[in-house]
């Protein structure tokens, strides 16, 4: 089993930052895949960024330039940097790691609220 701890969540105003990290433990093997998904109010899940083994970063058009994912594979731990943060940005963030089909794990969310 793998276990993954998120924090850094928080309340900030429109134009501020928040940093996220989320620490995972437990039965990992290689390099599996990290990143960030989040859940606005009344919304899907939709994918944030994400880092997949050693390769380079993918993020969604809306964290494009306003956010950098980075992860320490020693540590297996994974970091979401959040800056120019707008309203629209308000959601629950979930950690993920993703090892293979059926082996998919999520942290418990952390609240990110951006005030206007």
């Amino acid at each position: 089993q793998v276990q993954l701890v998120e924090s850094g969540g928080g309340l900030v105003q429109a134009g501020g930052s928040l940093r996220l990290s989320c620490a995972a433990s437990g039965s990992i093997f290689g390099i599996p895949t990290m990143g960030w998904y989040r859940q606005p109010p009344g919304k899907q899940r939709e994918l944030v960024a994400r880092i997949i083994g050693v390769g380079s970063a993918t993020y969604a058009d809306s964290a494009k330039g306003r956010f950098t994912i980075s992860r320490d594979n020693a540590k297996n731990t994974v970091t979401l940097q959040m800056n120019s943060l707008k309203p629209e940005d308000t959601a629950v963030y979930y950690c993920n790691l993703f090892i293979r089909l059926g082996s998919e794990y999520w942290g418990q969310g952390t609240q990110v609220t951006v005030s206007s």
